[in-house]
């Protein structure tokens, strides 16, 4: 049974210089406050969203989820989506309507946002602000690591000339689309380059099955993380989209334990 706020009409908060309206719900309860960050194409009503949202009910959580611009119930056209601009879309939900110390989830491209605002938390001073992350299938940097590599000629030839890539979908009907933009604007993010500061526990829940990003990538992104509280969690049959019910009991078992780390740390 899906928690009663998702049947609300979703609050909207304008951001950036062209105004875009992004979609957001709250449920509130104790905190640290849970975050969703959904990935590509992705939105705030998927199963591993809405699981999460039963769970915070259930446990008296703080929660909160957005769809990034061009996404789900937000504005905006999807083809001008960046990684800077979803971030900044997360950003400002987050600064709205969270108080106090968040745990961001983020899922498979969610994972990125997740790290840029940790980092940008950080380089603010505000160390406290994210109390966790729990990353699953997670892929940061995805445009320059997972992708650019597999272009063969032709396709980075379309791209650097028409702007725009578009490749099937193995979720949708409708085919995948990926923007130079998107690609230059990654090369700005990239967060595997050096070691990830993040001041708080990090735990993977990572799918060995996984056709989109491949479990290696999780465990280099663990290299770049502190040795201290990190963990990571392989699921030898699990796919991409982690959303079986053995894979949501698990990504809930983990998001409790973030919180309840947090709570003996306060």
């Amino acid at each position: 049974m899906r928690a009663e706020p998702s049947a609300d009409t979703p609050r909207t908060l304008t951001v950036g210089t062209d105004a875009r309206r992004i979609a957001y719900r709250t449920q509130a309860g104790a905190g640290p406050t849970l975050v969703w960050l959904g990935g590509y194409r992705s939105d705030m009503r998927g199963t591993k969203a809405e699981y999460l949202a039963e769970l915070a009910q259930r446990e008296g959580l703080g929660f909160c989820r957005l769809d990034y611009s061009g996404h789900g119930e937000s504005g905006g056209r999807f083809e001008d989506g960046t990684i800077s601009r979803w971030v900044e879309d997360a950003k400002a939900v987050i600064d709205a309507a969270v108080d106090g110390p968040a745990i961001l989830v983020g899922s498979s491209m969610g994972a990125w946002v997740a790290l840029r605002l940790t980092q940008m938390a950080r380089d603010a001073g505000d160390r406290k602000r994210i109390a966790g992350l729990l990353l699953l299938a997670p892929a940061p940097d995805f445009t320059e690591k997972l992708m650019m590599p597999k272009l063969d000629a032709a396709q980075r030839e379309a791209l650097a000339r028409d702007g725009v890539l578009t490749k099937p979908s193995d979720y949708s009907p409708e085919p995948d689309l990926y923007t130079r933009a998107l690609f230059e604007d990654g090369r700005d993010n990239l967060v595997m380059t050096d070691l990830i500061e993040t001041g708080c526990p990090v735990t993977i829940i990572q799918g060995m099955a996984d056709k989109d990003v491949p479990f290696s990538h999780a465990m280099e992104l663990v290299t770049h993380l502190p040795f201290c509280g990190t963990i990571m969690t392989l699921v030898k049959d699990g796919d991409h989209r982690l959303s079986r019910p053995q894979d949501l009991a698990l990504i809930g078992r983990a998001a409790t334990d973030l919180v309840t780390a947090f709570r003996d740390g306060a």
